[in-house]
């Protein structure tokens, strides 16, 4: 089983990195207890920067990142983690996955994630991410974890959960998702929900 780690961050080391990295490692840890060989892979965005600009300018992208983008399409599970910039996702974030075929993503599991200086930006991750990744007809967990500065290091309190426990029913909820459907086996229908729902409509 394949999950494939997006990250967007721009420094090394980078926060984003550093919570995708502990998503990545609370699936795995979820899919190895269910029996499952799990291979994680990630993909740095800031090394492929120049390549998605000239990809988006003529049209053709170079080998790492057709091998990125064929990696994203391929995997049985995907985590996509961005650092937030002017209350949205990075610019370099978008522009990667404006390079996906609209379709090629329709079925997969995705666990949405961002990070940012404080928390009044977490609803990026609703305004933004969830609908980019709608559009793509991903199937989208419940669970979007937001990082804050002050979140690391952070157990919560009586009001609400910290970090590592958002972080941990995060990926819990993706590798349900994963093990849902065997491995390998299309979406047995490409029609979303809200497209069923017209179609049963009548307008007699």
């Amino acid at each position: 089983m394949n999950l494939v780690v997006v990250s967007a961050g721009l420094s090394t080391p980078s926060s984003t990195r550093l919570l995708a990295d502990r998503l990545a490692e609370s699936a795995r840890a979820d899919l190895t207890e269910q029996g499952h060989d799990v291979r994680v892979d990630v993909i740095e965005l800031r090394e492929l920067g120049v390549a998605v600009a000239n990809n988006l300018l003529t049209g053709f992208p170079s080998p790492p990142l057709a091998a990125a983008i064929d990696a994203v399409t391929g995997a049985h599970g995907l985590i996509a983690v961005t650092p937030v910039f002017t209350a949205s996702y990075s610019g370099l974030f978008k522009s990667f996955f404006d390079l996906i075929d609209p379709d090629a993503l329709t079925g997969k599991p995705v666990l949405v994630a961002a990070t940012g200086g404080t928390a009044r930006h977490s609803l990026v991750l609703e305004h933004a991410l969830r609908p980019l990744f709608a559009y793509l007809r991903a199937v989208v967990v419940s669970t979007a974890v937001y990082a804050a500065s002050e979140d690391w290091g952070s157990g919560g309190d009586d009001y609400s959960e910290g970090l590592p426990a958002r972080i941990r029913r995060a990926a819990g909820e993706l590798a349900a998702l994963m093990t849902a459907r065997p491995v390998g086996e299309a979406p047995q229908d490409d029609i979303t929900a809200l497209e069923r729902q017209l179609s049963d409509l009548r307008f007699d």
